[in-house]
């Protein structure tokens, strides 16, 4: 993991408190396809970036059916959580963009397949396009052992 200092200020006056957040890659999911990072720590969360059918390896978009596609977007937001030190029984909430509803009870079944009860909180959008034409696109929050009360 990387770790980088961001500084925040809370007003022009005030003395700067600087707040740690340690950026995670890894090799074992998509590179990022624009200005952003895979995800960040901080705090004791992690935040995972949406995570469309790349193949890892290549980069590129992986095609088939939409089962095909989901179970992509799901190994490589799992191996993201990996690399953040977690796993998925550690997501507390998802996102899950989809570009028709008509696949949601496929979404479902997908879900089962990768998380085990109970399930993290969850919301399903409905919008009208993705990055590389992808049919769907998932992110989340993260909880680290860091973070535990």
């Amino acid at each position: 993991m990387e770790k980088n200092l961001f500084t925040h200020r809370s007003a022009p006056q005030e003395k700067a408190e600087t707040m740690s957040h340690n950026i995670i890659e890894t090799d074992k999911a998509p590179k990022a396809i624009g200005s952003y990072s895979q995800a960040v720590e901080s705090n004791g969360l992690v935040f995972l970036s949406g995570q469309i059918p790349l193949d890892p390896a290549t980069n590129k978009r992986v095609h088939g059916s939409f089962k095909e596609q989901l179970s992509q977007v799901f190994s490589n937001f799992r191996n993201v959580a990996e690399a953040a030190g977690g796993n998925l029984a550690d997501v507390v909430k998802i996102t899950i963009y989809l570009t028709d509803l008509a696949n949601y009870p496929a979404v479902n079944e997908g879900m089962a397949e990768y998380f085990e009860k109970p399930f993290p909180a969850r919301a399903v959008v409905g919008v009208a396009s993705l990055p590389l034409d992808s049919p769907v696109e998932v992110e989340g929050v993260m909880i680290t052992g860091s973070g535990a009360p």
